[in-house]
């Protein structure tokens, strides 16, 4: 297929193309900085420089271009704030920028569509013990700031499922982890002594490896079934300490210390929504039956051992 995708040069950007292209499929990477022709040029993509969030911009980047599909999976963590506002560029990606690619899906004659979504997405509060599926609800806000990560999460979704003569498919990924990934930035935190988890742990989260993701992405758009969600995770749900203690572990970082939780609450509220009140435990089960997809690796000490 011709793939149009976005969010090229992030963390999963480099395993993604890599995998695209060893699939066979023809990929153009929209990037935002004209620094990075070269990068996403030695992955086999051919470039074209726009702003996701400038429609018109976008549009002018694709005229006269065909592609059988749009992949989109961009985000702005990297300049995330430390508090969570309704202008952070990641939510406008999800909001406004899906909204801008599916008028490019339009433009080039694109009918597949897959985005990037989160098991966040199934809200910010303890599930219990039980694996949740795609079939439990998604998009409950529970009364706290990490909601905007939710109602965004879910305004994706929503748009590539019913946008006409679509073939929507939305990937709930768990934690990203791998080369500058999540485990990274901790890696980081524990080099310079921060306290990074609560004491205690924290609550169960799904994890998966960046190349795991990828490969998943390739199987979606290949296999996946339209207007479909998949949870996207390993085999093992780990507390946040367990994924500290890991990541230490494998990049040879001080132990990661832990904050109180009134505290982690003050300083860093998303955070704390994240790791103090989150409990959520993910089957990955219906991405393993349609889309014959398995993670390569089971848990993140496998991840990150190898």
């Amino acid at each position: 297929m011709k793939v149009i995708v976005t969010g090229a040069t992030g963390a999963i950007g480099g395993p993604l193309l890599t995998q695209l292209r060893a699939a066979g499929h023809e990929v153009t990477a929209v990037i935002r900085n004209p620094r990075n022709r070269d990068r996403v040029t030695r992955a086999g993509a051919s470039p074209i420089v726009a702003d996701v969030l400038n429609r018109e911009e976008l549009l002018r980047a694709v005229s006269g271009m065909t592609a059988d599909a749009i992949m989109h999976q961009a985000t702005a963590l990297r300049s995330a704030r430390r508090r969570l506002r309704p202008d952070d560029p990641t939510g406008r990606l999800r909001t406004e920028g899906t909204a801008h690619l599916i008028d490019v899906a339009n433009a080039v004659g694109a009918r597949r569509f897959v985005a990037q979504s989160l098991i966040t997405g199934y809200g910010y509060r303890d599930h219990g013990q039980r694996l949740l599926t795609e079939e439990d609800r998604f998009g409950v806000t529970v009364g706290s700031i990490a909601d905007l990560v939710t109602t965004t999460t879910l305004a994706a979704e929503q748009q590539v499922f019913t946008a006409p003569d679509i073939d929507g498919i939305a990937l709930r990924y768990g934690m990203f982890y791998g080369p500058k990934a999540f485990s990274d930035l901790f890696a980081d935190l524990m080099r310079k002594h921060f306290p990074v988890m609560p004491r205690h742990g924290g609550g169960h989260t799904g994890f998966i490896h960046i190349d795991d993701a990828a490969a998943a992405a390739v199987a979606a758009l290949e296999s996946g079934k339209p207007d479909t969600a998949y949870n996207i995770v390993d085999d093992a749900p780990a507390t946040w300490g367990e994924f500290c203690t890991a990541v230490s572990h494998a990049q040879n970082t001080p132990q990661p210390i832990g904050f109180p939780t009134w505290l982690l609450r003050l300083t860093v509220p998303y955070l704390g929504c994240l790791m103090i009140d989150t409990n959520l435990r993910v089957s990955n089960a219906k991405a393993a039956r349609e889309l014959g997809w398995r993670p390569r690796y089971s848990s993140i000490e496998e991840g990150l051992a190898a």
